[in-house]
């Protein structure tokens, strides 16, 4: 994978440099939010790990304003702040998930992983319920005719639900499935998530359902 780190700290910056090169991605450097959006226009990534304390701004404004943008490549927000309140910013900015410092090198690689995978199951295929439309192939979900804006990390959640046609997919192998490990923040993620795709869904919002000490199903029931 192409990978752009957006940090200004040494220490930390140079670290994911060196893990991600060892594990065999190619990354590159941002040191600023202004950096950061020349380097986006400029380039293709497959995955950003944003620091959401820069010199120059927010990494969640500058989440907010590249989702804003049209760019849809997967957004690891990595913050010293770990509270619930800022998770949920972070996501609802459109970042796809979101890792509190410190942590493990092994659980940013894992959540690297996870973030970079397309999915085989649906990647060519349409899925249509009432006015909600999924093309997997061009990665589009479609409300009443209109396009929503839909992170990596949504649409892997919906692509994991649609293939099990309705029926119900525990938390935690959807959680293993689109994060590639269940830990309680990637616990947190989920629901935030699934909050962030039912507003999007609109009045269709009733298709993502929760099943009762289960987990989610999409689809009638």
């Amino acid at each position: 994978m192409r990978i752009l780190i957006v940090d200004d700290d040494p220490p930390t910056r140079d670290l994911l440099v060196r893990s991600f090169s060892r594990a065999g991605h190619r990354a590159s450097v941002a040191l600023t939010c202004e950096e950061a959006e020349t380097v986006v226009a400029e380039d293709h990534f497959d995955l950003i790990v944003l620091d959401v304390m820069l010199p120059d701004g927010s990494g969640v404004d500058l989440c907010r304003s590249l989702r804003a943008q049209g760019v849809s490549t997967p957004v690891l927000l990595l913050t010293a702040r770990g509270e619930v309140g800022d998770r949920v910013a972070g996501l609802d900015a459109g970042a796809d998930d979101y890792l509190a410092k410190p942590f493990a090198v092994s659980e940013v690689l894992a959540r690297a992983r996870a973030l970079g995978r397309r999915g085989p199951a649906l990647r060519n295929e349409i899925v249509t319920l009432g006015t909600v439309t999924l093309d997997f192939g061009r990665r589009q979900l479609v409300v009443q005719g209109e396009r929503m804006l839909i992170t990596a990390q949504e649409l892997a959640i919906l692509e994991v639900l649609a293939a099990h046609r309705s029926r119900p997919v525990s938390r935690d192998h959807l959680i293993e499935a689109v994060w590639g490990t269940v830990t309680r923040s990637t616990g947190n993620s989920l629901e935030v998530l699934v909050a962030r795709i039912r507003r999007k869904l609109g009045s269709s919002a009733s298709l993502l359902r929760t099943v009762r000490s289960v987990g989610y199903a999409f689809g009638e029931e």
